[in-house]
């Protein structure tokens, strides 16, 4: 169930935010553009920016019960340890980035719409949205979650076909890291979110059909 509310959970913001914002498209558009439509739609985005608040939170839940029901037998490995270590910076990574949404953006759009100090505004939301949304998009989203998912792969009790999907998802999560390089990330992060979407959906199958359960760590003597 964790991993299906995972694997759907994100789709409401998407719906909320993309209707209010246009989210996530306009991660990357001015503070001119964006301002506005938060002003006009605080609420929505509010509401939005909670759930997917949520979503990230769980992150980590998430990652703790896959490795300990999909790979029962190494869940105490330094290995297992390193992913989920991995999994807590990214669920640290991704809630800092949302967290500017519900503070400092609705204060930023409300001065702007006061029509003063635009230019120094536009300063304002461009470092915050380019420091914040680095670490809650590049290092939350990509690349931490992606360093557990490459764990979880070579720890995992879990048939070839699905050892292989989560080190591509992994390697998809990695994708808009580019963006370091000074590259437009464009399409690969829509297609990141996608596949991991997809990867949270897949597991969650495999674990119902086959009857996996979590198992406690073997203790020594």
């Amino acid at each position: 169930m964790l991993l299906l509310v995972e694997g759907v959970l994100l789709f409401v913001p998407l719906v909320i935010l993309g209707a209010a914002v246009d989210w996530p498209a306009s991660l990357g558009e001015p503070a001119a553009t964006v301002l506005p439509r938060v002003a006009e739609n605080e609420t929505a985005l509010r509401l939005g920016y909670v759930v997917y608040l949520a979503y990230s939170a769980l992150f980590l839940p998430v990652a703790l019960w896959a490795t300990t029901t999909l790979a029962p037998n190494r869940q105490d490995s330094q290995l297992a340890r390193l992913g989920l270590a991995f999994a807590a910076l990214s669920t640290l990574a991704r809630c800092v980035g949302i967290i500017r949404w519900l503070t400092t953006m609705p204060d930023l759009a409300q001065s702007w719409q006061s029509g003063t100090h635009r230019e120094a505004i536009e300063v304002q939301y461009d470092a915050l949205n380019s420091f914040a949304g680095g670490v809650g998009e590049l290092l939350g989203v990509s690349l931490f979650a992606a360093g557990w998912l490459f764990c979880l792969a070579k720890i995992a009790n879990i048939p070839l076909w699905l050892r292989a999907f989560t080190v591509l998802t992994a390697a998809a999560l990695a994708l808009p890291l580019v963006e370091l390089l000074g590259v437009d990330a464009g399409p690969l992060i829509s297609i990141s979110s996608a596949t991991v979407q997809l990867w949270f959906l897949t597991t969650a199958a495999y674990v119902l059909r086959s009857g996996k359960r979590p198992q406690p760590a073997v203790q020594g003597p």
